[in-house]
């Protein structure tokens, strides 16, 4: 079957499928309903929880086929997730069949991936996820649709905010959904929920931050103030700030400093990014953080350390 996110919680209820497939590009979308699944089987005694990341190479399968054959000496019921890049399987296109063959009352199987191109979503290994389990295709909202779901996820959050709150909220996090929640979050801890929120109550608690340190990094980045721009890194790194968020702002500027190619090639920019994007996300080591900071670095027209072609190597995740 075909799910959508919003219908996801009730199928849930209704029953746990033996297969899952997530497709998206937009993290926390993904990582919601993957938590949501994940809750669901908990409580039905699924225990054990086991990860595969799917490289080039024919081993990853083999250890995902033999996770799905193990049985297990702590639980009887086990998840088993499988993490591709993208919905090409190549050659362990037979392998993601037998694992989902192989999915059943007591193994779980959770088939995570990025967007799914229109020969993808018509590979056999698709069909055969939705006639045993569910295909949950995660689309982010529009630029036109963004306010309407940041009003819906405030409202899911206890908060209501005014026409012209709504507005700043949304030029402020721009399409990021990641960035938008964790705003809510913010003013939820911050104002409790039934609060009502105006205009003035949002600038206040987090218009202002965002705008300067959003300001604060792109002028650093416009003007190639490694120093500058390096320090405001550093300071969202020890605020907690996700990677993922920055990454995205970074990533705008990529796109929009075409005078950085003088110093730095584009091409070794967007190599740099997809690395950090890989390491933010889980799959690929090292540290996020620093990743970036050498891309601020050349985006502010510095050389640094050579892309590493064994950074980009990831291995397998266990739970």
């Amino acid at each position: 079957m075909r799910l959508t996110a919003d219908k996801l919680a009730r199928q849930l209820a209704e029953r746990l499928l033996p297969v899952y497939l997530l497709s998206g590009a937009e993290p926390l979308l993904s990582a919601e309903a993957l938590g949501a699944i994940r809750a669901r089987a908990r409580a039905l005694g699924f225990e054990e929880r086991e990860q595969v990341l799917i490289e080039k190479s024919a081993a990853a399968w083999d250890q995902a086929l033999g996770a799905a054959r193990n049985q297990s000496l702590f639980a009887s019921r086990r998840i088993l997730e499988i993490r591709m890049a993208s919905g090409k399987p190549g050659h362990g296109a037979a392998s993601l069949l037998q694992l989902i063959a192989a999915a059943g009352d007591d193994l779980l199987l959770i088939i995570v991936t990025g967007k799914l191109d229109r020969d993808s979503s018509g590979a056999e290994w698709v069909g055969a996820v939705q006639e045993r389990g569910a295909w949950l295709a995660l689309w982010p909202p529009d630029a036109a649709r963004f306010p309407d779901w940041l009003e819906q996820r405030a409202r899911a959050a206890g908060l209501a905010l005014s026409a012209e709150a709504l507005a700043l909220l949304a030029a402020s996090t721009e399409g990021n959904l990641l960035a938008a929640q964790q705003e809510i979050d913010k003013l939820l801890l911050r104002f409790g929920s039934g609060a009502q929120l105006s205009l003035a109550q949002l600038a206040e608690a987090v218009g202002d931050n965002a705008r300067f340190e959003v300001a604060a990094l792109s002028q650093g980045l416009a003007e190639g103030d490694a120093v500058r721009a390096l320090k405001v890194l550093a300071a969202l790194r020890a605020e907690g700030d996700e990677p993922v968020r920055v990454l995205w702002w970074l990533v705008r500027s990529l796109h929009g400093e075409a005078r950085v190619a003088r110093a730095v090639s584009m091409a070794r920019l967007v190599a740099r990014a997809a690395l950090a994007d890989r390491v933010a996300k889980g799959l690929a080591h090292g540290e996020a953080w620093d990743v970036m900071a050498l891309l601020v670095a050349e985006l502010c027209g510095l050389r640094t350390l050579p892309l590493s072609r064994a950074a980009n190597l990831p291995e397998p995740l266990r739970a």
